[in-house]
């Protein structure tokens, strides 16, 4: 994208002030189908637009990370002799 659609480039990343984004909304979905696209507001970044690809494979890999995490965390308590009722009770706790 040119400097003519308000766009820039911060870290490699493509950056489109939200008034670009809104009046060149065709440009930048497709920008964003090919790689992730800021969108800023006064200086700031305010979100990240993503292909629903990556959105996806994201959430996957996050969801996995939470798994791969919980199983950790249970076997750790299982190793210091918490049983799973006792974990479940400790978790369960607002006290």
């Amino acid at each position: 994208m040119t400097k003519s659609f308000d766009s820039s480039k911060l870290d490699g990343m493509e950056t489109f002030t939200a008034n670009a984004a809104k009046t060149r909304f065709g440009e930048f979905l497709d920008l964003a189908q090919r790689e992730p696209v800021r969108v800023s507001r006064h200086e700031r970044v305010i979100g990240v637009m993503v292909s629903a690809k990556d959105y996806e494979a994201m959430r996957a890999f996050y969801a996995d990370r939470l798994r791969r995490t919980l199983d950790e965390s249970t076997a750790t308590a299982a190793r210091a002799g918490l049983s799973k009722k006792e974990l479940a009770r400790l978790l369960a706790d607002e006290g």
